[in-house]
């Protein structure tokens, strides 16, 4: 069965920066594409960031552009992401996601269909 465990959030104040790690398995890993997920308080879930198979492309979130980088490992099955200059509005529980087919890519959260127990981001002065 697929797992993701993720972890690495915490409480930083803005401007501050984060790494949030996800341990990937039950699948193979470096056949997937991945993406980072988020969900604010009170709001729906939201598409942070996709990366291929590989790491040769990413995209992301226009509100996280500049700001946040993904990245995988995959010889120790493990998606990564760094969040930089940190503002209120990212805090969030931020999951790590995988679809059902290896070459999912979308900026619909929903569409990634399993996801982990998330890891809590707190940003505040």
């Amino acid at each position: 069965a697929v797992q993701l465990v993720e972890s690495g959030g915490g409480l930083v104040e803005p401007g501050e920066s984060l790494v949030l790690s996800c341990a990937a398995s039950g699948f193979t890993f470096p056949l997937y594409n991945m993406a980072w997920v988020r969900q604010a308080p009170g709001k729906g879930l939201e598409w942070v960031s996709t990366i291929t198979d590989g790491g040769l492309e990413t995209s992301y979130a226009d509100s996280v552009k500049g700001r946040f980088t993904i990245s995988r490992d995959d010889a120790k099955n493990t998606l990564y992401l760094r969040l930089d200059h940190l503002k209120t509005d990212d805090t969030a529980m931020y999951y790590c996601a995988v679809g059902r087919d290896t070459y999912t890519w979308s900026e619909d959260a929903q569409t990634w269909r399993y996801r982990g127990q998330g890891t809590q981001v707190i940003v505040s002065s």
